[in-house]
């Protein structure tokens, strides 16, 4: 008995390589077919992806994000051949289950890592719209400073207070972004009183005239002063100026220089810059001056010793 089940084991084995090499020998010139779709495959995405972080590296800052756009590309195409491949053996099946696999793998990872995966999509799509490079003055959130350095996740700004700044890629794209090296200018403004009893318009001109005379000022035709408004002690006056930005006189350099040759021409012209000046008004209904009080007091003092006296 021992024998014949031995038997009819090995006949059902020997059937079934048998079956398996029949069907092996069948598939053999699709498998050869299907293998030298995926090495044609291989080999076309290492050279397209070569070709293509080349002229990333020459179009994009960031060499990182370059060489992440080329790996993606390459996989991509890698994976496109290996679903051919697999269709071209009859395993569609393998094809659709691969691909719900990796839908669902994507799905998680994204859910894993939301914060991580949302700086490196910003990352990516800064480094194709390039709002920025490195080099640049920018300001977003509560980060004002040069750029440094740009990566996936992350840009490195210097600040003007010489700390560096690691700023998630995210905030830049999605808060409001100031670049103030794209226009390569910048206006100034520089906010001045003058007494009521200076004509505005006189100093107006005179401050246009002075500060024009400045080297780093630009767009001289645009210089101007502007009355802003009625302050306690002064008519307050705005000055405008464009400079070059960034350039060779920096910001507060040139902000200062203009305060003070502002100070320099008003001083010159007899036109005053006031004090804070404080008027106290005596009495419980008001509109009484303090000498006027005082008088009053002391004549009141005089005429009650009198009054006793009779």
């Amino acid at each position: 008995m021992k024998f014949e089940a031995l038997d009819k084991f090995w006949h059902l084995i020997n059937e079934k390589l048998q079956l398996w090499l029949e069907v092996s020998i069948k598939n053999l010139p699709n498998f050869v077919v299907a293998l030298f779709i995926a090495i044609s495959f291989a080999f076309i995405s290492r050279v397209a992806s070569n070709a293509l972080r080349k002229l990333l590296h020459s179009t994009l800052e960031s060499r990182q994000i370059a060489d992440l756009l080329a790996s993606i590309f390459r996989i991509i195409v890698l994976v496109i051949g290996l679903f051919i491949a697999l269709d071209f053996l009859g395993l569609s099946g393998t094809v659709t289950s691969l691909l719900a696999g990796a839908g669902i793998v994507g799905l998680a990872i994204g859910f894993a890592f939301q914060d991580m995966t949302e700086n490196l999509i910003a990352g990516i799509a800064m480094g194709i719209r390039k709002p920025f490079k490195i080099g640049d003055v920018v300001k977003a959130d509560d980060v004002f400073g040069n750029v440094r350095t740009i990566n996936l996740r992350n840009t490195l700004v210097e600040t003007f207070f010489g700390q560096l700044k690691i700023v998630p890629n995210k905030i830049l794209f999605r808060e409001t972004l100031t670049n103030y090296s794209v226009l390569g200018i910048r206006r100034i403004e520089v906010p001045v009183g003058i007494s009521y009893g200076d004509e505005p318009q006189k100093a107006a001109e005179l401050i246009v005239e002075k500060v024009n005379e400045l080297d780093f000022v630009i767009k001289k035709e645009e210089t101007a002063v502007y009355a802003e408004g009625f302050g306690d002690s002064s008519i307050n006056l705005l000055v405008w100026f464009w400079i070059d930005y960034p350039g060779e006189t920096g910001y507060m350099q040139a902000r200062h220089t203009a305060i003070v040759t502002i100070k320099k021409a008003l001083e010159d012209a007899d036109i005053l810059i006031p004090f804070p000046i404080r008027t106290l008004d005596f009495g419980a209904k008001g509109g009484e001056k303090l000498d006027t009080m005082l008088s009053s007091k002391v004549a009141q003092a005089k005429i009650k010793p009198d009054e006793s006296a009779k």
